[in-house]
């Protein structure tokens, strides 16, 4: 595992595109601000738009970036969370960091396998008895299934189904990465630090 790796091109490189082509719109906007010929309001919209799209871009580079030093599987859990999205199959999969969860998270059912997108579509499959919980990895090895997290009791604008909520509360008391797929819109999400991240799935994850 490489705790340097994160450059992820071109992954990188759209990121910085997206930027520059935010800071030229802005600036363009500036420009032409105060005359009575041009009203920017409409731009702005545009602005708010492109921003949104770099937050979902941003939110896949750094997501690749803080699994990929705890784990050599980033690529199959990406690409997991991609396959879960595109047939709306909810999923929730909890990436153990430095900090132990044996004492925050109730343990499901013992896996012990390695980490493969067969294995972790097959546990996410709707009907399936491990669906519902949550998937420890630790390390390149999926641990176990079914496992119950904490709930976070965060207040949000937004109503948060079961999954998102757990994500939440499992990175509030610990270093912990979870990802999640909700299985309403397809939205994929992770959550780090008590805070949740939307990943841009309008196109596919490269590397």
């Amino acid at each position: 595992m490489d705790s340097q790796n994160c450059d992820f091109s071109p992954m990188k490189q759209n990121l910085e595109d997206g930027i520059q082509h935010l800071i030229q719109l802005l600036q363009s906007n500036l420009k032409v601000l105060g005359n009575e010929n041009y009203c920017v309001l409409g731009s702005l919209e545009d602005v708010k738009e492109q921003l949104n799209s770099i937050e979902s871009m941003a939110a896949s580079f750094y997501l690749n970036c803080y699994l990929s030093s705890f784990t050599d599987t980033y690529e199959d859990l990406t690409a997991t969370a991609q396959h879960l999205s595109k047939r709306k199959h909810g999923g929730l999969i909890v990436i153990e960091r430095s900090d132990s969860l044996d004492n925050i998270i109730q343990k499901g059912t013992t896996i012990g396998a390695m980490v493969t997108p067969k294995l972790l579509e097959s546990i996410f499959y709707p009907g399936n008895p491990l669906h519902d919980g949550a998937v420890l990895i630790r390390g390149n090895v999926v641990y176990s299934a079914a496992n119950i997290l904490p709930l976070t009791k965060m207040i949000t604008e937004k109503k948060l189904g079961t999954r998102h909520r757990a994500a939440i509360g499992v990175s509030e008391q610990s270093d912990a990465l979870a990802l999640v797929v909700s299985e309403e819109t397809g939205k994929i999400s992770f959550a780090l630090n008590g805070k949740l991240y939307p990943i841009n799935t309008t196109q596919q994850i490269v590397f």
